[in-house]
């Protein structure tokens, strides 16, 4: 059975709580974030100025995304951070300098709530969203440091099927910085697996200049992937299962392999970045 679109009727708790944060075992390994979790705006910035269709549209958020990321964390018993606001307010997987960080045109859709905007309308918008999204990502991560925890950085995405007329092969792609360390096994299991094709930096590349990833992983030597999974096959419930049990299944040892390691971490010198698409 399909699963509903995604309601973008404000969450009473959006104006004073832009974050959702799941508890978990601060001994699991990972922190799992969904960077593009919600498609909803608050009331006070209405609805940007476009229609309702185009808030059920990746330009607002990644469809699925946010499902296989509670599952996942449910499997994993991992603490995981999730956006409640849409990408359309302000994307909080961009660096404060990004030209894209608030979007103007998106996949053809121009957002007449974002044309004219401000530079202090932007720093509001970074205040009210961006900041207290990473404030508590960096929160988890300094709490699983302390408790001598360093947890893989996983954070899920999901991608669309066709990209201006160009078809995506990939059934999900993992994305890395300048460190495949974790990646690169997880990229081999997912390969094992009967069936997948699997994007090595597909359908981008991982390295973008400031994303959450550098931030919070890159720079602290801490060992991290990107899961791009295409949106067709998560925009269901049953498929939001099944790809969260796979994770769960092959994040897992991983995981508990990272942790053996367990080297003091260290900064990881950056690969020449890229702006994604």
């Amino acid at each position: 059975m399909s699963a509903s679109p995604a309601s973008r009727r404000d969450d009473p708790a959006l104006p004073t709580c832009p974050v959702e944060s799941i508890e978990g075992r601060i001994d699991s390994g990972v922190l799992l974030l969904c960077d593009h979790a919600s498609n909803r705006v608050p009331v006070d910035l209405g609805d940007l100025g476009l229609p309702e269709a185009e808030f059920h549209r990746h330009i607002a958020y990644d469809i699925g995304a946010a499902a296989v990321t509670r599952s996942l964390a449910r499997r994993l018993e991992a603490p995981a951070v999730l956006t409640r606001f849409s990408r359309l307010i302000i994307d909080p997987n961009r660096g404060r300098d990004d030209p894209t960080l608030v979007m103007r045109l998106s996949d053809g859709a121009v957002v007449p709530g974002n044309a004219r905007i401000t530079e202090e309308d932007v720093q509001e918008r970074i205040r009210r969203f961006y900041d207290p999204y990473d404030a508590a990502i960096d929160a988890a991560v300094v709490q699983a440091l302390a408790a001598g925890h360093p947890p893989v950085i996983v954070t899920v995405h999901s991608f669309t099927p066709i990209w201006r007329g160009w078809p995506r092969p990939w059934h999900v792609g993992l994305l890395w910085d300048a460190d495949a360390r974790f990646a690169q096994p997880l990229i081999d299991a997912l390969r094992a697996e009967d069936g997948l094709v699997v994007g090595d930096n597909e359908p981008y590349d991982g390295a973008l200049l400031g994303d959450t990833v550098d931030r919070h992983a890159t720079r602290r030597g801490l060992a991290s992937a990107l899961i791009e999974i295409r949106q067709d096959l998560i925009a269901a419930e049953k498929g939001q299962e099944e790809w969260a049990e796979r994770f769960a299944r092959l994040l897992a040892p991983l995981a508990a392999d990272e942790a053996r390691r367990q080297p003091a971490p260290q900064p990881t010198r950056t690969r020449d970045r890229l702006r994604r698409h």
